[in-house]
């Protein structure tokens, strides 16, 4: 007699097919990586399938050293060079100039400035001329991810957005990376659950949000670095599934 599959095996299938869907459908795709533990299952699911999307990561100039050395990981595991975006160094220089080094300490203008310069602008320039991109964000994540779609319409960028792990809890997250062996940055062993910059990502407390440690200093409604938002709204415009 046949063993039904679990939940999580229907989850897993799932996603993959969505992965499937999106090369073909929806090509050319990129996958926006953050390399933190739900990129890491995606990047796992594309490359051993050699699915033709391709993974790029923002090097802001600000990440951990445990982040950058997880591309080095990714090549040598998976024989694939991460395409790294940076921000443009005259508006880098200019802010830091106006502004001093940590000026988004200051005030969320500040703050969200800085993630403009480092994040949003380079974002941009990676998703022009691409159908469709990818994220690892889950509804589980934050309060501000709570309506996430699996597949939407990107009105900002004129594009389709997959987020193929929405319906994933942490734990699923975690029993994927387990049983495939999949390599994961060590500051999620150190009490981050959630990995930005450096200077504004601290590890949490047991019992705190997921996220609680970025921007730790602000309201945790204004916890977005703006990829995700436009004039302070989510850019998920309409579901598309």
């Amino acid at each position: 007699m046949n063993t039904p599959p679990t939940d999580y095996e229907n989850l897993v299938a799932a996603t993959k097919a969505t992965l499937g869907r999106i090369a073909v459908d929806f090509s050319p795709a990129v996958f926006a990586s953050s390399l933190a533990a739900e990129d890491m299952v995606l990047t796992d699911m594309i490359l051993r399938t050699g699915l033709p999307i391709s993974i790029f990561t923002l090097e802001t100039g600000r990440l951990h050293a445990e982040t950058l050395g997880m591309l080095d990981t990714i090549k040598e595991r998976y024989a694939y060079d991460i395409e790294r975006l940076r921000p443009d160094p005259g508006a880098v220089e200019q802010y830091v100039e106006n502004n001093g080094l940590n000026g988004f300490y200051d005030s969320v203008e500040l703050r969200k400035e800085c993630c403009r310069i480092r994040k949003v602008d380079p974002l941009n320039r990676a998703l022009a001329g691409n159908t469709a991109w990818v994220t690892g964000q889950r509804r589980a994540q934050s309060s501000t991810r709570a309506e996430l779609d699996v597949q939407e319409r990107d009105e900002a960028h004129d594009m389709t957005k997959f987020n193929p792990l929405a319906d994933w809890s942490e734990a699923d997250v975690w029993k994927y990376i387990r049983d495939n062996e999949v390599p994961y940055n060590p500051l999620h062993d150190r009490g981050y659950p959630s990995i930005g910059c450096e200077p504004c990502t601290r590890a949490v407390e047991p019992g705190e949000d997921v996220r609680a440690g970025r921007w730790w200093w602000e309201n945790p409604d204004s916890k977005e670095c703006g990829l995700h938002v436009v004039d302070g709204k989510l850019i998920r415009i309409k579901s598309a599934t």
